[in-house]
């Protein structure tokens, strides 16, 4: 007998926050009724680790921490045995996402040698000699912003700077690089992930033409334990801003959003690490390639998923003697105000509105 199950979730961004109710429907359609032995629906969120392959020499030191770390597994009885006896069957369900003791969920993230995901499986456990029916979803966490993890709030570092010959000389030990000078700044080196990186760089000199000018963003992933550590650099993506002999001494600005899936907020924790780094790039016509890097922390401040801002919430934030909140709470995201006000002043004066 052929047949398909799906789950469908009522929240169509598929992203939530701990302690967040999932809610949706699984659909069974088969052609003819048959007998079951029970359906589940399991939640299952964890922390995947790998070894690059310049460290397999070392697997038993890493073995340890190399194990999968769970963050969320639950699993929710949706039916008892029974029988199935229509062509499609809808069963509603909801479910809390409430991680382990001590163990906070971290956002989604999908890296190269770490990975944070969350998935939705429902299984239908058929009777002896039939195949049992199962589906799976991946469902998406980001930290709200009472989360303990989104504590650290993005504060504005400004980095200017400035690469030289001699710089590169000096720094990377490299005696072949012909002569230049490139200069600039980053609007900060501590941004929120929903925010885009933004700056300016000038080419002041350069003794060869310029092929290509660029900016990569990096991840940094770190597996270990005590008795070692693996620690990976890669690229998430990289960005051209100026292609061929760029005119000199013209501003060129910078302006890199930071992909969602790819990146999440600068993660420190026992086993592993996601850090990230900024690179400027400078190609030379003959191939020649030169680059500074710079780290960069990446902070959470998310709008609401499920609600939406309104034109009072919108007055409190351009009228600080009104709301009585520092109108700083917003300079990053005018999302950040809209959770302070409720929190402040309380719902009761905001006529939030439901998405759904």
């Amino acid at each position: 007998m052929s047949g398909s199950v799906d789950i469908r979730l009522n929240r169509h961004t598929k992203t939530y926050n701990e302690n967040d109710i999932v809610q949706g429907t699984v659909i069974i359609s088969v052609p003819s009724s048959f007998k079951h032995n029970g359906i589940t629906l399991t939640v299952d969120g964890s922390v995947q680790l790998h070894l690059s392959g310049k460290s397999v020499g070392v697997f038993e030191a890493f073995y340890n921490s190399t194990k999968p770390v769970t963050l969320i597994n639950q699993t929710l009885e949706l039916a008892k045995p029974g029988q199935i006896s229509t062509v499609r069957t809808e069963i509603p369900f909801q479910i809390q996402l409430k991680g382990k003791p001590n163990k906070p969920l971290y956002e989604t993230y999908h890296g190269v040698f770490v990975n944070i995901q969350y998935f939705l499986r429902v299984d239908v456990k058929r009777t002896f000699l039939s195949k049992d029916m199962t589906k799976q979803i991946e469902f998406n966490v980001e930290y709200s912003p009472s989360h303990e993890l989104a504590a650290e709030k993005a504060v504005a570092k400004p980095a200017a700077f400035e690469i030289t010959s001699e710089s590169i000389r000096i720094a990377q030990n490299k005696v072949d690089v012909p002569k230049f000078k490139i200069s600039g700044h980053l609007g900060s080196l501590c941004c929120t992930i929903t925010n885009p990186l933004s700056g300016e760089i000038v080419i002041e000199e350069s003794e060869l033409p310029i092929k290509s000018l660029e900016i990569q963003l990096l991840r940094i992933e770190t597996c270990g334990c005590a008795e070692g550590f693996s620690r990976d650099s890669t690229e998430i993506q990289n960005i051209q801003i100026g292609d061929g002999d760029v005119a000199h001494k013209v501003e060129i600005p910078i302006r890199m959003l930071f992909p969602r899936t790819f990146t999440c907020p600068t993660l420190l924790t026992t086993n592993f690490k996601i850090e990230f780094e900024i690179s400027i790039v400078l190609v030379f016509e003959d191939d020649r390639m030169i680059s500074e890097i710079s780290p960069c922390v990446i902070c959470a401040i998310h709008a609401p998923s499920d609600r939406k801002c309104i034109q009072t919430c919108m007055d409190y934030c351009i009228n600080d003697s009104e709301s009585g909140i520092p109108i700083d709470l917003c300079n990053n995201a005018c999302t950040t105000m809209c959770y302070s006000a409720r929190g402040t002043l309380g719902s009761d004066e905001f006529n939030w509105e439901d998405d759904e």
